[in-house]
């Protein structure tokens, strides 16, 4: 009998708007949220937050793409974008950071290349 190898993609996970989930998220794929998150995510991939979406907790993922409301501490390992209807407020860390001109952030920055896969966003010390 022939073995076939299956390569199974990460799924695609979407919370709708008016959608409101309570509690921890941890995911291997892609996440987007249109509805409201309170707690903590966890993506091995890209997390996106539409204009409808909110988050209150904390994110970790790869990638970023921020549009909508964010009270949290953000850990992303490669990029973050705060588009123009994105409000977030917390600290981050991230190795690229572009925020579009109407974008709102209230929080400390840490930007470098070294692996943030210990521990949550801390404040910068001054």
């Amino acid at each position: 009998m022939a073995k076939t190898n299956e390569f199974e993609a990460p799924a695609i996970n979407i919370i709708g708007n008016g959608t409101t989930l309570k509690g921890d998220i941890v995911s291997d794929g892609d996440f987007r949220i249109d509805g409201t998150l309170i707690g903590s995510i966890s993506s091995k991939a890209k997390l996106i937050i539409g204009t409808t979406g909110t988050i209150e907790g904390e994110i970790r993922c790869v990638n970023g793409d921020f549009s909508g409301t964010i009270k949290a501490n953000v850990v992303v390992t490669e990029m973050l974008s705060l588009k123009a209807t994105s409000s977030l407020t917390g600290n981050i860390q991230v190795s690229k950071l572009s925020i579009e001109p109407g974008a709102q952030f209230s929080g400390n920055c840490k930007m470098n290349s070294s692996d943030y896969s210990s521990g949550p966003a801390q404040p910068i010390q001054e």
